[in-house]
């Protein structure tokens, strides 16, 4: 069931529910840096078939969500954005556990929500999170990037990760016809994710304590797996698990081997129901 949800600045967040008939769950997805919800439909179809309930929006200055577009202007918006899905899903089923997936920039997202909103889920799920500086804003690029961030907020920056996303040429070739993918963000929402973000972060990270499965493919070149294998040292969760699978890019969950990761998500999930 499609909708819009008005958010407190009165910005219209373009959401999906997807509900089986008896859910024993619910899962909250974050997508990704350019993408919006439509790119999970296989995804929350499978996680339907499992009895879980899946809320999912495009994120603001994504898709059809009614603000500007490639544009945030503090990363937190997206938290406090997570949490009214949250709070929604809490309202509509309340004897239902919840969890969150967040992919990429949705991984960043579901991070921050996890370590600013403790006791509010069940669990997380982590795909290719991308929580710590990428290598492509390393160094003086960063600091370019920072300062430019300030001062031109607007400018324009091209999304050219489709080559790197998934070894699924298939996937490759959609994304880039996508015409609701970005094809180009503002300088201020890389500077609030990739700068501002990952600093408070790195300051943060040792608050998180949700459950939490975090998984990512051996072979992306857009969030090197360090960024995973960082994320299960620094957090103080008891109850976390992290997979690495083999060979696999950056959207793992839009690769040959999707089922497998699908079915070790859902497997996780039930153990924690």
């Amino acid at each position: 069931m499609e909708s819009y949800l008005e958010l407190r600045d009165s910005i219209k967040l373009y959401m999906r529910r997807d509900m089986p008939a008896n859910p024993v769950a619910l899962i909250v997805i974050n997508h990704g840096f350019a993408e919006h919800l439509n790119r999970y439909d296989y995804v929350t179809r499978v996680l339907n078939t499992a009895n879980l309930g899946v809320y999912r929006y495009d994120l603001r200055g994504h898709g059809r969500t009614k603000s500007k577009k490639g544009y945030i202007e503090d990363f937190m918006d997206f938290v406090e954005d997570a949490d009214e899905v949250v709070n929604l899903a809490r309202a509509e089923y309340p004897n239902l556990p919840i969890f969150m997936l967040g992919h990429s920039m949705g991984g960043f997202i579901s991070l921050c929500y996890g370590i600013d909103k403790p006791n509010k889920l069940r669990g997380q799920i982590f795909s290719g999170a991308a929580i710590r500086k990428l290598p492509v804003i390393n160094g003086i690029k960063g600091n370019i990037v920072k300062i430019l961030g300030g001062l031109m907020p607007n400018l324009n920056i091209k999304n050219n990760l489709s080559e790197d996303i998934c070894s699924v040429k298939e996937v490759v070739e959609d994304y880039r016809k996508d015409p609701l993918v970005l094809k180009e963000a503002k300088l201020k929402l890389h500077c609030e994710f990739l700068i501002r973000g990952t600093k408070w972060i790195e300051k943060n990270i040792g608050k998180y304590e949700y459950p939490c499965l975090i998984t990512h493919g051996e072979k992306d070149k857009i969030v090197p797996k360090e960024a995973s294998i960082y994320l299960y040292s620094k957090i103080s969760s008891k109850d976390k698990e992290i997979k690495i699978y083999d060979n696999l890019y950056h959207e793992i969950l839009n690769e040959n081997d999707k089922d497998k990761i699908l079915s070790d998500i859902i497997n996780w999930i039930y153990e924690r129901i």
